[in-house]
């Protein structure tokens, strides 16, 4: 097990994916992968999520995705350099989104972009 809790469930829902699984159950949690989740659902990568805080762990059904990864290392980023990453970590225009830590919180890269800010890249899915 690494220390990085959000790159381990995510290679844990990437890898029940591909065992065609449907819920999986993360035993470490942080308030990063939380944040991280309520994005993907509200993209419909996963369907839902419940935490369950006596066991300190999260229970995920999987939506629809093909791919869901941590970027490492977190790259810093300006408004300017969003749309390098989204060339080097999406497949394709309009499909997909990265997740970027900035001082406002968690937000997918579209809304850093209108907000016209930047951070540390996180995660991506599509």
């Amino acid at each position: 097990m690494s220390q990085d809790i959000v790159a381990d469930a995510l290679n844990m829902m990437l890898n029940a994916k591909k065992a065609k699984k449907e819920v999986i159950k993360v035993k470490r949690i942080s308030n990063v992968l939380i944040e991280i989740l309520k994005i993907m659902k509200r993209f419909g990568a996963i369907k839902k999520y419940k935490i369950e805080t006596k066991e300190k762990s999260i229970e995920i059904t999987l939506g629809d995705f093909l791919e869901c990864k941590v970027i490492k290392p977190r790259f810093t980023v300006e408004k300017t350099e969003i749309e390098k990453y989204k060339r080097r970590y999406l497949p394709a225009r309009n499909i997909g989104v990265i997740i970027i830590s900035t001082n406002q919180g968690l937000m997918t890269h579209e809304e850093a972009y209108e907000k016209g800010i930047g951070g540390s890249l996180i995660s991506y899915f599509y």
